[in-house]
C-alpha cells in the first residue's frame, strides 16, 4: 500500500467515492461531487492498494492558483476536511501525508475533521484550535426538549397559543432562502464573493439529486413573507445545519429556534446519530447552539505559508 500525490487529473472518482463512503469518521464533505461544487478541482495524496488501484485512504486538497504560487484552501460551505482511512489503510498519520505535500505550496489552510487528533504542530505548520456545537439525536424528543434553554421551551409554547401559530415547511427550492441568505446575512457570511453562492446552488442540486437535502422555511401566516430558512445536509450519522438565514422581524418571532426544534423533533431518537450545527467560533452563535443542549467538540486548522524564492535569502 503506497501513498502517492495525485493531480486533479489522476484521480479515480469512483474509487474516491467509495472510499469516502467506507472510512471510519463520516465526513461527506470530502465526496468528490461536493468537492466539484465548492472547490471546482483539488489535488490529494492517495493510498493506493497494490494491484487493485482500491482507495484505502485519502486526504483532499483543494487548490486554487495566485500570482504568488498554488495554495490549499478550505472551500465555502466545507467545514471540515482532512485526512479520511478505512479500515484497510496502514498509514494512519496525518504526518505520512504531509511529507508529500510540504514544499508543494505557497499557502496551505485546511481544516480537519473533529475525528483526527494532532497532539501538536507539525514541523513547518502552525495548528489553530476551532469548535463546532454537535448534539446527540439518540434520544426521544421529550428528553431533547427537557435540554432546552428555559427560555426556548417557553418560546416554542407561546407559538403554540397563538391562534395563528407559525410553522416550518420543507420546499423543494431554495431560491428564496439564499436570496434571504444574501440580504440579511451578508455581515455574517465571510464576504462571501458572488461565485461563492453559484457554488452553493450547485452544491444543493447536487445534495437534492443525491436526497441528502433538506430545507426548511417559516414563513408570515398572512403575508406569506420569508422569516427564516434553513438548508440541512442528511448523511449516515451526520444531520448538518449547513447554512440558515433569517430576517430582522424572523428573529424578534424566533422562526430560527422553530427550524431546529422542528428538524430535532423530525429526527429525535435515531441512534448514532449527531446534528452538527457547523459553527461555534462566534460567541453569540456559540450560545445559540449551546442553548439547544448541544456539546462544544474541537477540531484543529493547519496552516503554512512559505516566503516566495525572492524573500528566501531573508532571516
Amino acid at each position: 500500500m503506497s501513498l502517492r500525490y495525485l493531480p486533479h487529473a489522476q484521480l479515480n472518482l469512483a474509487a474516491w467515492d467509495t472510499c469516502v463512503a467506507t472510512a471510519t469518521e463520516p465526513v461527506p464533505y470530502a465526496y468528490s461531487w461536493w468537492l466539484a461544487a465548492t472547490a471546482g478541482r483539488w489535488d490529494a495524496v492517495v493510498e493506493v492498494e497494490d494491484n487493485t488501484e482500491v482507495y484505502l485512504s485519502l486526504f483532499p486538497l483543494p487548490i486554487k492558483r495566485r500570482p504568488w504560487g498554488r495554495e490549499v484552501y478550505q472551500p465555502p460551505f466545507t467545514q471540515q476536511l482532512g485526512l479520511l482511512i478505512t479500515a484497510g489503510s496502514r498509514h494512519r498519520h496525518v504526518l505520512d501525508y504531509l511529507t508529500l505535500v510540504t514544499g508543494r505550496f505557497a499557502r496551505f489552510y485546511l481544516q480537519l475533521h473533529t475525528g483526527l487528533e494532532l497532539a501538536s504542530a507539525p514541523a513547518g505548520f502552525h495548528l489553530t484550535q476551532r469548535q463546532t456545537y454537535q448534539l446527540s439525536l439518540a434520544p426521544h424528543y421529550p428528553a431533547l426538549l427537557a435540554g432546552f434553554e428555559a427560555d426556548y421551551r417557553r418560546r416554542l409554547r407561546r407559538n403554540q397559543e397563538h391562534e395563528t401559530p407559525l410553522v416550518v415547511t420543507p420546499t423543494l427550492s431554495a431560491e428564496a432562502l439564499i436570496t434571504l441568505f444574501q440580504t440579511e446575512a451578508a455581515g455574517q457570511a465571510a464576504g462571501l464573493k458572488p461565485q461563492a453562492y453559484d457554488r452553493l446552488k450547485k452544491l444543493l442540486a447536487e445534495l437534492q439529486t443525491r436526497g441528502m437535502g433538506q430545507v426548511l422555511e417559516v414563513r408570515g401566516p398572512k403575508t406569506n413573507e420569508l422569516l427564516a430558512g434553513a438548508a440541512f445536509v442528511t448523511h449516515p450519522h451526520r444531520l448538518i445545519y449547513l447554512f440558515a438565514a433569517s430576517s430582522e422581524m424572523g428573529r424578534q418571532v424566533g422562526a430560527p429556534l422553530l427550524l431546529l426544534n422542528y428538524i430535532i423533533q423530525q429526527h429525535a431518537g435515531t441512534r448514532g446519530l449527531l446534528l452538527d450545527f457547523e459553527g461555534g467560533m462566534i460567541p453569540s452563535i456559540a450560545r445559540f447552539f449551546a442553548n439547544f443542549g448541544a456539546a462544544a467538540v474541537p477540531y484543529v486548522a493547519l496552516s503554512q505559508t512559505r516566503k516566495p524564492w525572492y524573500l528566501s535569502w531573508m532571516r
